[in-house]
């Protein structure tokens, strides 16, 4: 009889990184970086909903698109470009995680902010949230913040998607950290 090994791929890496990593904290003053993604209108409105809100609260506000085309000479330009990005914001918002490379692509950028030490939140909707914690986990951030929003989303249209983003937006404010001034606290 022949004796083999079976490998348990749900385990956890040795090195994992369970902490979220850092709170955004007051907005006030700081950088918040907004990662696109071309192929998601929904995440773009949803997107400049939040950047608004965020500016309310003292922020400034930075955009970056990704694209699919991450391989060869473009990828490298898109690496650079990703890594000028994360290196002019303090805190970073990923998405959107929407589809199985899309949420790859996601889920690595995040994981390239929260190496840089920023607080970053990667933003999947909740079909493709296993997907994107399992591979944090396998990033070795296991404790990658993550916000979702609802499924299907891109296939709506805009004005029912704006609502989404308004009802997420407290949600999305607590995972990432953010501490607002009492007055705003009192107000909203």
């Amino acid at each position: 009889m022949t004796t083999g090994n079976v490998l348990d791929p749900t385990a956890v890496r040795a090195d994992d990184i369970a902490s979220p990593g850092p709170d955004a904290g007051m907005l006030a003053g700081k950088t918040v970086g907004l990662r696109l993604d071309e192929i998601w209108r929904a995440w773009d409105w949803i997107a400049e909903i939040w950047a608004e809100e965020f500016r309310r609260a003292g922020a400034t506000v930075k955009f970056w698109r990704s694209n699919q085309g991450r391989t060869g000479a473009e990828g490298d330009r898109m690496a650079r470009e990703l890594d000028e990005f994360l290196d002019a914001i303090d805190i970073a918002v990923v998405g959107l995680g929407n589809c199985g490379s899309c949420t790859g692509w996601t889920i690595r950028d995040a994981l390239a902010a929260a190496e840089k030490g920023l607080p970053t939140t990667a933003v999947c909707t909740e079909v493709f949230e296993e997907l994107g914690r399992n591979l944090a986990r396998r990033g070795g951030r296991s404790g990658l913040r993550m916000h979702i929003l609802p499924y299907p989303l891109n296939e709506k249209l805009k004005e029912d998607v704006d609502p989404i983003a308004y009802e997420h937006l407290a949600g999305m404010m607590r995972t990432m950290g953010v501490r607002l001034s009492a007055r705003m606290e009192a107000a909203g």
